[in-house]
């Protein structure tokens, strides 16, 4: 593939993956001031599909789109209002949580050299993502540290262990066919 070819590709994947993001982030579940969202699953996988510079750059892209109006985020709202109000860190932390994922991919690799690599990266993404969300909401609602975590990491655990293991099963499948030769 010659090298207009290879730019094409990567900027046809980081806009496929910012629209998966864009199609999960509004789909959600109330579950108190934080709400349960397929954003996190698709960043998961932008990260894990494309690597940590283009899946940090569909994210971006993603929150772009939210933040000039286009209802992308949850419960179908989008602005600037909502990367500025207490669920903002949240929103934030999925370009953080892309790049730390997409550590755990090499470009064009297509089977798992260590297994265990991808989900770690997307543990520790996770872990940055409450870490970067939690001090937000804190610093926008006034609450203490275990409050916050109570309302919002704790809840979250299962549903985030749940998307990592399928995102890291779906993975290898998608980069073995857009990394095929």
């Amino acid at each position: 593939m010659n090298a207009q070819a290879v730019k094409t590709r990567n900027m046809t994947l980081i806009a496929v993956m910012a629209a998966l993001i864009c199609i999960a982030g509004p789909l959600t579940v109330p579950l108190g001031p934080i709400p349960l969202s397929l954003a996190s699953f698709a960043v998961y996988l932008a990260g894990a599909t494309l690597g940590a510079k283009s899946g940090t750059a569909a994210v971006a892209i993603y929150l772009l789109l939210g933040m000039v109006g286009l209802p992308v985020f949850s419960g179908f709202s989008g602005g600037a209002q909502k990367l500025a109000g207490p669920t903002g860190g949240y929103l934030v932390g999925y370009l953080l949580c892309a790049l730390v994922t997409g550590l755990g991919v090499k470009p064009g690799e297509t089977a798992p050299a260590n297994r265990w690599k991808l989900p770690l990266c997307m543990a520790l993404g996770t872990l940055v993502l409450y870490a970067l969300g939690t001090a937000w909401f804190m610093a926008q609602s006034g609450n203490g540290l275990a409050a916050s975590l109570a309302l919002c990491a704790v809840p979250f655990l299962p549903g985030d262990a749940i998307k990592i293991a399928v995102a890291s099963l779906l993975a290898w499948p998608i980069r073995r066919a857009i990394y095929r030769k």
